[in-house]
């Protein structure tokens, strides 16, 4: 709906460390129908990070680009994306006609290959969520945003907290990118999500498989890359203002974008205060302590020149959240903990009362509570390397992620749990010039991580990391064949520090007498490889056939490998084994799209075996008896094999003549198993359901003078029962298939120059308040309610967002 593309004025040629530039590329951008020139069309180098937007005619211009071959990407609103290499040396302007859009085609990605690359011709299943699509959703934060593209779901803890998972596989066998760098934080637990900021998404890109190639470890299920907006056009500086309301907890959410770019001098600085309080459902009511507050920025400052681009960045993610336990009284109230004095030996009780109104309204947080902050600073590279298109890019950064738990009601700011978890990462890659067709990316990434307890639990040992890894990946085009693949080697080392407890449970060297061991100490070293070879033909130019064969693994993280203790969230207590292995994994997809002016077809296939999967295994006593502590059943991880498969079939209709009309339908399902298991373990524990989604959807280019781009959806999601699940030691249960209706309406409001003033969206979750359980919901668990005879927490009820959008323009 909004272009954030300005119109860039021309610039002098530039030059710097003795590289001139290429000659003035230039162009022109129209409707393929009419031969009218299209203003506003984005043209971008997303190699490059450069970008400029058409003036009134369609036309364009770069007077500073590097000589070589490089990608651009053209793509305005209601047309079809157009992808192209060119010769920015070469002098020649070039003419693109754009097709207005019936199915969404020719969109570049830049995650998981050796250069930015249409869609269509990797062979690696990847999706793509743009801003148009994000800011039509309501979400709570941004894996709520992108957890309806099929394939991809979502491990929740209230309306906070959200997990990746793709294609039945989430925590560690995912990893996160923010902007191409790894986020690193506490990946291996539940209660709490990824550290960023919503409104600082330009588009999120999704591999579903293997990706270890150019990211290492812990890629198994795949990879989610949350890509910033690129640079402004030079000469302008530009402004964007939101603004949301969701009614259901009363969220709120403001953020303002500034960013610009002068003399090669660009700088993109955002900040992002959020809040929510309790939300509602139809059975639980308002679901106490499910509230939260949020404070963000983040940017960079840098400068891009014919030699490339040097950028600093910076994140700051600062969260509190509430906790929810779901505990309730004999009349189903949500209950608290409060002081209640002292018991017979003196030391402080406390007793459950039910809550008050006061308590489930405004947007006060209560303990348990939780508090995470994430700050990251790094440095984002790209040098060219000759006239020839050749690039070295470096990326290294520093994070640090802190996460405090607080849980005592006599002193609610005392930090039960305080992890420390300090990283220094790099990626140096170099893309080789193109050479007979082929192009060629070597590199290497690494990091060094520390990891501290300061709490007054321990949960996981205090541990550092080093790990480093080297790969090649190649790519080739031979006519209408595309072929790309790779190998991979890394090291990973895990040192984890022994810790001894006294007698009131606070560390103490080994040699006190009567010192408690809880974590003994150990060095693991786990090195392995990962590949991948894939294919994608254009049979015509409507149909493509895509194979992909890769090789994963994950190395084990600290909690499968050293945890003594009561996993928070949880009712049992965990043991990790330091003699656990990496997991490995093979993987086969394989993919067909049809593209028509007025269908679009596709399905995609996978099959995906794992070595050494890691579980967990409760304990039992010599006799055959549950293993207790305190009262909490005993878990240990253990290893097997596991075998996943299924897909993603989508059909999609544009009906001649009504261009304004869009029927999209997509169906996903995974089957999850552990192979040589009893039935009770024969499912892998959080598999989502089969999903079925149908959206019916309007969109129109112009409304009068004022309206521009309105449109309107309403989307029938249907979730499958889910009866395939881990029901050993009562870990899961069956979940009952549920159907949501959600729908939405938007449109740009333009002056009378054609200019946009503002965007408004209008969303509606759960239209019919449907009272459902995710079974991926951890809430699901909780407390029996005795006054509806239904057990845990159920999911968010109806959810009206208001969402406007304000675009500034100050120079």
């Amino acid at each position: 709906m909004l272009l954030a593309a300005q119109q860039m004025a021309p610039a002098a040629p530039a030059a710097a460390r003795g590289r001139t530039a290429a000659p003035p590329f230039t162009g022109r951008v129209v409707d393929a129908a009419t031969g009218e020139g299209l203003p506003g069309a984005n043209v971008i180098f997303e190699d490059l990070k450069q970008g400029t937007a058409t003036g009134p005619d369609g036309s364009f211009s770069f007077n500073n680009l590097p000589r070589g071959r490089f990608t651009v990407q053209i793509r305005s609103l209601g047309y079809n994306t157009l992808t192209q290499t060119v010769d920015t040396g070469s002098g020649q302007p070039l003419e693109v006609k754009l097709v207005v859009a019936a199915t969404e085609i020719g969109q570049v990605v830049v995650t998981g290959v050796s250069q930015a690359t249409e869609l269509r011709r990797s062979p690696v299943p990847t999706s793509v969520v743009d801003r148009t699509r994000l800011n039509q959703t309501a979400a709570g934060n941004i894996v709520d945003a992108i957890a309806h593209t099929p394939g991809v779901s979502q491990i929740t803890t209230g309306a906070a907290i959200s997990k990746p998972v793709v294609r039945g596989l989430g925590y560690n066998r995912v990893i996160t990118l923010n902007n191409g760098a790894k986020q690193e934080g506490q990946q291996w637990g539940d209660e709490h999500g990824v550290e960023i900021d919503e409104f600082s998404i330009e588009r999120a890109e999704i591999i579903k498989g293997p990706g270890s190639l150019l990211y290492g470890s812990d890629a198994m299920a795949g990879v989610i890359n949350f890509v910033a907006p690129d640079p402004v056009g030079e000469g302008r500086i530009t402004g964007v203002a939101t603004a949301n309301y969701q009614a259901n907890n009363h969220q709120q959410g403001y953020s303002f974008q500034n960013a610009g770019n002068l003399n090669g001098f660009n700088w993109l600085v955002r900040g992002t205060h959020k809040l929510a309080g309790d939300y509602r459902n139809r059975y639980d009511g308002r679901v106490y302590n499910s509230g939260f507050n949020e404070n963000d920025a983040n940017g960079y400052v840098g400068v891009n020149k014919v030699w490339g681009y040097s950028h600093l960045t910076f994140s700051s993610f600062n969260q509190n959240l509430g906790l929810t336990t779901g505990a309730r009284d004999a009349y189903g109230r949500f209950t608290k903990d409060v002081p209640a004095g002292h018991d017979r030996a003196g030391a402080d009780s406390t007793t459950a009362v039910p809550v008050t109104d006061a308590d489930l309204r405004g947007y006060g947080l209560a303990v348990p509570r939780q508090q995470v902050n994430h700050l990251r600073v790094g440095l984002d590279n790209n040098i060219i390397m000759g006239d020839k298109g050749g690039r070295l890019t470096l990326q290294v950064s520093y994070q640090q992620n802190l996460r405090r738990e607080f849980g005592n009601v006599f002193d609610p700011n005392e930090t039960s749990l305080y992890f420390q978890l300090r990283t220094l990462d790099y990626t140096l890659r170099y893309f080789l010039p193109e050479l007979n067709g082929w192009h060629l990316t070597v590199g290497t990434s690494g990091l060094h991580q520390q990891n501290r307890n300061l709490g007054l639990e321990f949960l996981i040992p205090a541990y550092r990391t080093n790990e480093g890894g080297v790969f090649a990946v190649a790519k080739k085009t031979i006519g209408a064949l595309d072929i790309s693949g790779g190998l991979r080697y890394d090291v990973r080392r895990i040192t984890a520090d022994a810790l001894y407890l006294d007698a009131n449970e606070r560390p103490t060297p080994g040699s006190t007498t009567g010192a408690e061991t809880k974590f003994p100490g150990f060095v693991s070293t786990f090195g392995n490889y990962s590949g991948s070879l894939g294919a994608a033909y254009s049979v015509n130019e409507r149909l493509t056939a895509k194979g992909n064969l890769s090789r994963g693994f994950r190395a084990p993280n600290i909690a499968e490998l050293g945890s003594n203790g009561k996993h928070e969230g949880t009712i049992r207590y965990e043991v990790g084994n330091d003699r656990l292995q990496a997991e490995t994994s093979l993987q086969v997809d394989a993919g067909l799209s049809y593209v028509t002016d007025h269908v679009r077809f596709s399905v995609d296939a996978f099959e995906n075996s794992i070595s050494n999967y890691i579980f967990t295994r409760r304990l039992l006593t010599a006799s055959g008896a549950d293993s207790l502590n305190n009262g909490d059943g005993v878990f240990r991880y253990e290893q097997g094999r596991a075998r996943l498969y299924g897909g993603e079939v989508s059909l999609d209709f544009h009906p001649h003549p009504l261009d304004w009309l869009h029927f999209e339908n997509a169906f996903s399902m995974v089957r999850a198993e552990q192979l040589n298991r009893p039935e009770s373990e024969r499912y892998l524990p959080f598999i989502p359901a089969d999903r079925l989604q149908s959206e019916l959807r309007a969109n129109f280019r112009r409304q009068g003078k004022r309206l521009t781009n309105p449109y309107a959806r309403v989307q029938l999601e249907h979730t499958f029962a889910q009866n395939r699940f881990f029901s050993a030691f009562d870990t899961e249960t069956a979940t009952p298939g549920y159907t949501l209706v959600n729908a939405g309406l938007g449109t740009d409001l333009a002056n009378a120059q054609g200019k946009t003033l503002f965007s408004l969206f209008i969303t509606a979750n759960n239209l019919f308040d449907v009272g459902y359980q995710s079974h991926l919901s951890r809430l699901k668990y909780a407390d029996y309610n005795s006054a509806n005879g239904r057990r845990g927490v159920f999911n968010q009820g109806r959810n009206v967002s208001v969402r406007l959008v304000v675009p500034l323009a100050f120079k």
